[in-house]
């Protein structure tokens, strides 16, 4: 998608024992269709009045309503009602009118068909507290990016209003399962335009995207036997990484891309080993006689986080990729799992076992107390948003299985809820696409 000038000049491991295997239940086996329900308040909420484009009717997707979804859906925004105001990238809006709606910002555009068949998306924003335009830009664009577009519009709009990138032009991956078939899905951060990267009679599991968000890595038992590929994702093609004898699990990419970490149980216990990104130069990492798995890399690449039973139960430990012993992370409860380090640096995510139930924990890296962020009872596989803001991970909520996403501190959650299938494994992809 091309834009033009400003127009102002893991392995969830309380289903698979400590490193397998099959996921559960029957569903639809077509692509999960989302309904989005917001909950919770913000501490801070700025209110923005995100209008209806002009004739968006007129196109395959509601580009503004998607831009308004978007920006309800991060927490840090408050939908103002916009109804019955005309209001365009072209307008000159009341700005007391607008501040006597409680508005602090609006954000309205347009779409227009262009004459070979793109169309014509633009916007503009208004700081209505300061009187201020704070410009806009357009995108000329075939009908399968507009909501790509909606995305980037929703994205410039946070980063200037907040100083940080938005994520909601970024991709998620999951796994469906339904009719005999497990489906992985690569779509937009909202759950939706979604596109399949591989169906098989067998499960798939551990989807672990690479740095450049180009890579999907991915654990397929399509030859009854656990083994790992990477999948280009455009093209749709893709490379045996690990199929050694025995089992073969949990890929995690090192933040360069150069390397990755994975479970294999080639030399008779389930350790973690080290290669290149090619297949190549295979070396043991961990040497104990315990379970080590579901590795994930500290930003910096100096570390790796995993789970590991050596304690007598799941805990999640750290060790530096340079060599010497590992260091315990987590001490609260007796079993903890998928460890998600955030890209920021500054949190851990995991899984936390609660008597029978399993709940999303976070903590500061630098010492603190763990947060439970949610009521639900069965989460698993949780993934951070590249700006560190957000979190998404699988869950039962109401007797459905749905994927949630939650602010960091818990007070914004989001149910992605499916409504033809059993969703699982969602992992958040890199900025950039």
């Amino acid at each position: 998608m091309n834009s033009s000038q400003n127009l102002r000049p893991v392995l969830p491991l309380r289903r698979r024992s400590l490193i397998a295997w099959p996921l559960a239940a029957v569903a639809s086996p077509a692509l999960a269709q989302f309904r989005v329900e917001i909950s919770g308040v913000g501490a801070t909420q700025l209110p923005i009045a995100a209008l209806k484009f002009r004739d968006e009717e007129k196109a395959p997707q509601p580009v503004g309503a998607i831009v308004r979804a978007d920006l309800e859906r991060s927490g840090l925004f408050r939908n103002v009602d916009g109804s019955g105001t005309v209001v365009d990238e072209t307008s000159q809006p009341s700005m007391p009118e607008w501040r006597g709606r409680n508005a602090d910002a609006l954000v309205a555009g347009s779409v227009s068909r262009l004459a070979d068949g793109r169309f014509d998306v633009r916007y503009r924003l208004w700081d209505v507290v300061k009187g201020a335009d704070l410009g806009g830009q357009s995108y000329a664009v075939p009908a399968a990016d507009l909501r790509l577009a909606a995305h980037r519009i929703a994205d410039a709009v946070y980063e200037r209003l907040t100083g940080e990138k938005g994520v909601f032009s970024t991709r998620i991956a999951y796994v469906t399962k339904g009719g005999g078939r497990h489906t992985l899905w690569v779509t937009d951060a909202d759950g939706e335009g979604g596109q399949s990267a591989l169906v098989s009679p067998e499960p798939i599991i551990s989807p672990a995207w690479s740095p450049d968000g180009r890579e999907l890595a991915y654990v397929s038992f399509e030859k009854r036997k656990a083994v790992v590929y990477v999948q280009d994702v455009g093209s749709g093609k893709r490379r045996t990484i690990a199929d050694f004898r025995g089992s073969n699990s949990a890929p995690a990419w090192s933040p360069d891309g150069s390397q990755m970490a994975l479970t294999l149980s080639r030399e008779g216990g389930s350790q973690l080993y080290l290669m290149s990104r090619d297949g190549s130069n295979v070396r043991r990492f961990t040497q104990s006689g315990a379970i080590d798995t579901e590795a994930t890399w500290s930003p910096d690449g100096k570390h790796i986080y995993f789970v590991s039973d050596r304690g007598g139960g799941p805990q999640i430990y750290r060790q530096a990729v340079s060599g010497g012993g590992a260091e315990r992370i987590t001490f609260g409860g007796s079993y903890n799992i998928s460890p998600a380090v955030s890209p920021d640096g500054r949190l851990l995510a995991y899984i936390s076992r609660d008597g029978g139930a399993f709940r999303l924990q976070v903590v500061e890296l630098a010492g603190g107390t763990p947060r439970t962020l949610g009521n639900t009872a069965d989460d698993e596989s949780p993934s951070f948003a590249p700006n560190s803001r957000l979190i998404i991970y699988a869950t039962r909520d109401g007797g459905r299985d749905v994927l949630m996403t939650t602010t960091a501190d818990g007070r914004i959650k989001a149910r992605l809820v499916a409504t033809q299938a059993d969703v699982r494994e969602p992992v958040w992809g890199p900025f950039g696409r």
